[in-house]
């Protein structure tokens, strides 16, 4: 069994990118894992201000919702980054998360496994090319990790609009091989 943290970073009510991630938590869970879905919306979530002081800490100064999130962060076996793409990049509230997730850098984390679900109205498949290279600069400051798999669901805008959509069933079955 893995602990598997899914964040949703999608901060509109009934979210595409966030049906998504309830579809592979229902197959992580289904296969037997611990999984925990945390969702931004609602969160506060300051912007970094590059003291770099949790390199000497390991604790992030900013008195906010971040610290709890990236302590999760730390503990999962597997992580999950559910995002609608937004002109072509993740959302802004998962940069900022990513941002703030320094304090992992030196630290022992636990992830290995990194999957990034991701939304788009626009159906063209490279779409998510370059919210993968994001997730992937981030990656690359962990030794120990990579990005595991994706999932893209395109030609999705409106809320909900994502139902019957062919990612779903891709996002439970890769939630499921874990």
């Amino acid at each position: 069994m893995k602990n598997v943290l899914i964040i949703s970073s999608s901060l509109r009510p009934v979210s595409n990118s966030h049906i998504l991630a309830d579809a592979f938590a229902r197959g992580a869970k289904e296969a037997g894992n611990n999984v925990e879905m945390v969702s931004l919306r609602g969160k506060d979530l300051k912007f970094c201000i590059g003291c770099l002081s949790c390199f000497k800490t390991g604790k992030c100064v900013i008195k906010d919702d971040a610290p709890e999130i990236v302590g999760k962060i730390h503990d999962a076996d597997v992580v999950v980054l559910a995002t609608p793409i937004y002109y072509y990049g993740i959302s802004g509230q998962l940069k900022t998360l990513i941002d703030r997730a320094n304090p992992l850098y030196h630290g022992d984390y636990k992830f290995t496994d990194v999957y990034l679900l991701t939304s788009a109205e626009s159906s063209d498949p490279d779409a998510i090319q370059k919210p993968i290279v994001a997730v992937q600069g981030w990656l690359d400051c962990f030794e120990r990790a990579h990005l595991a798999g994706t999932v893209f669901a395109g030609g999705v805008d409106k809320p909900g609009e994502i139902e019957g959509h062919p990612s779903l069933e891709k996002a439970y079955q890769m939630g499921n091989a874990i």
